[in-house]
């Protein structure tokens, strides 16, 4: 059975990333890229589907891991009757998309203990058993187009489609294993050693990171979460994933198992904003430019989602051999729901190029062209259904949310050409923007209920109506905004954390049943504080920042009566809304950063 989600921690190298559980088990590694077919798959199915272990023999007492400060380079310490070992696990930055390392560092601390390394390579996400063969410096495996070489002076045997590798690490001792992935139809890559790999790649992590602008009692976390966000960095295009991982469930034993290796519009932009307000300049040039390349044609064609170099065909499909983490079927590959229209990325791209503008990005007459373009579909197109941000499986609808998105777009358009940013017809849009805030108004808040709804003639609430006075569309003490913020505490609240909306209600064509989406507490926070209530907005951060594991991730939801993390892992929304709300808690004048300011 696969270790608790949230027994993972996270290493990467800018073009893919690894996860290594508590016990030392790497459970989950796509090769060469986020979205490339596994060769560590375990955390899907059993140990047959592919891992690496390394780890003491026998008990452990007591285990204690770390990042090295300011990287994303993994300590982990075990601790033996016997003795003190522990295990460095990093992946080098990748200087070339056609070579990945994961290099894992055996250290004796005190005593000596013995450990074992257990290797089982299963490429196509746990399907494909490669063709093993010993060499003198380890062991090479080949399966059509991937080759892997396994480096280490430690003796390695084989036996039932694993190796094995037994030795004892004594107090002062290295013992250094590298595995490189590289196309199988090249020569081996050369050797190089592990300890000069080590520094470099914690140099480069402490360089990126001490760009970083953010002060006060919250940096170690917005840190921490920030080199979270590069991690999930696809260097040599710039698209972002929202998730490094597929499939990990919203409610186990549940179907909501979803691929989330892609790079969403709506993530990537709250991910760029999170950058920005950060003072990662460079991060924000090169995502613009992603994104001009990806949605690059018609506007009414954009999608929601791309491959992380601009792909659009993100065929879904389920893999049956494997048995899902903790029974939780389907596990899927690939999304459906980049054939969705979703009105909403309109407004949050349009709202990024124009907060890149406000950070003081130089002018690209690409960008405003890109923009002029949505904003042509979007003076018309802003007036059909769609499928929300939630992305709901069932019919398309009138979501409140996605109309206040609109105006969004609408609104920043306004503004950069006021700010001389663009040329474009100011008064068609100004009167556009008025036109969306009215119909908003009239048709997305229910006078009976008090309260703005989910979609047009609904009765239900949602979460993402927090957004409302976080983007600007009314201020957060406008009675109906206040009354909107009362009504989501007392019905979607679950046990101190926010629901996306009551699932039971069927409008998402699933079962019910899920746990609290993590982002939408932090918007509530960001609420409370813009409203005055800066306390209860605190206390709510505070408490959200607890329910970090151990080295500080945090996954898409949240089980209160668990008390467990569930869905994709690591979550780029999840660690973008922390690095959001810290800066709006900062008491600088109060929340100074919000995207309303824009």
């Amino acid at each position: 059975m696969s270790s608790a989600i949230e027994d993972y921690a996270l290493i990467g190298n800018l073009c893919t990333t690894a996860l290594v559980d508590r016990a030392g088990s790497i459970d989950w590694l796509c090769i060469p890229r986020f979205d490339s077919s596994s060769c560590f798959a375990s955390i899907l199915g059993n140990t047959k589907n592919g891992r690496w272990l390394l780890a003491p023999q026998g008990d452990v007492k007591r285990v204690r891991r770390q990042y090295r400060d300011q990287t994303l380079v993994l300590e982990t310490e075990f601790e033996t009757e016997s003795g003190v070992a522990t295990v460095v696990d990093f992946m080098p930055i990748a200087d070339r998309p056609d070579q990945v390392d994961v290099v894992r560092i055996v250290r004796g601390i005190r005593g000596q203990v013995p450990m074992r390394a257990e290797l089982i390579l299963r490429f196509d996400y746990g399907r494909t058993i490669p063709w093993v063969r010993k060499r003198d410096y380890g062991l090479s495996a080949v399966s059509g187009p991937n080759a892997i070489a396994m480096r280490t002076e430690v003796p390695l045997r084989s036996e039932d489609y694993t190796t094995f590798a037994e030795f004892t690490i004594a107090e002062g001792q290295s013992v250094p294993f590298r595995m490189t992935w590289y196309p199988s139809n090249q020569d081996e890559p050369a050797d190089l050693d592990p300890l000069r790999m080590l520094s470099a790649t914690e140099d480069w992590w402490r360089d990126w990171a001490g760009r970083c602008k953010c002060q006060g009692e919250w940096r170690d976390p917005v840190l921490r979460s920030l080199i979270t966000l590069k991690a999930l960095t696809y260097a040599p295009t710039g698209g972002i994933v929202a998730a490094p991982t597929t499939s990990l469930p919203e409610c186990i034993g549940g179907p909501r198992n979803w691929d989330y290796r892609f790079s969403w519009l709506r993530d990537s932009t709250f991910t760029l904003y999170a950058l920005l307000i950060s003072g990662y300049i460079e991060e924000a040039r090169t995502w613009r430019e992603w994104l001009l390349r990806a949605i690059a044609g018609h506007p009414q064609d954009t999608q929601i989602m791309y491959g992380v170099a601009g792909e659009r065909m993100l065929t879904e499909l389920e893999l049956p051999w494997l048995t899902g983490y903790k029974n939780s079927v389907p596990v899927r590959i690939g999304n459906a729901a980049h054939e969705q229209f979703q009105l909403d990325v309109y407004g949050e791209v349009i709202d990024t190029l124009h907060a890149a503008r406000k950070y003081n990005l130089e002018a690209n007459d690409d960008a405003w062209r890109l923009q002029k373009a949505l904003m042509d579909f979007l003076e018309s197109g802003w007036k059909q259904p769609d499928e929300g941000i939630w992305e709901v499986r069932g019919p398309r609808r009138h979501f409140t949310h996605s109309k206040v998105m609109a105006w969004v777009a609408v609104d920043r358009s306004v503004k950069d050409i006021r700010r001389r940013y663009g040329e474009g017809p100011l008064d068609r849009w100004v009167a556009l923007r008025d036109e969306i805030h009215r119909d908003v108004c009239e048709h997305g808040f229910d006078a009976e209920r008090n309260a703005f709804v989910q979609y047009y003639g609904s009765k239900s609430l949602d979460a993402s109506l927090l957004m409302i006075p976080l983007v600007g569309f009314l201020p957060a003490k406008d009675p109906r905004v206040v009354s909107t913020v009362l009504a989501i505490q007392r019905e979607l609240m679950y046990h101190g954390l926010v629901l996306r909306y009551p699932t039971e209600t069927g409008v998402d064509g699933l079962p019910p049943g899920e746990g609290a989406f993590l982002p939408c507490t932090f918007w509530l926070a960001d609420n409370l504080a813009l409203a005055g209530r800066h306390q209860e907005a605190r206390d709510l951060f505070q408490h959200l920042l607890e329910l970090q594991n151990d080295v500080g991730l945090l996954s898409e939801e949240y089980d209160p009566v668990a008390r467990v993390q569930l869905g994709n892992f690591p979550q780029a929304f999840s660690h973008v809304s922390l690095v959001n709300t810290a800066h709006n808690l900062m008491p600088v004048e109060g929340p100074a950063t919000h995207r309303s300011k824009h």
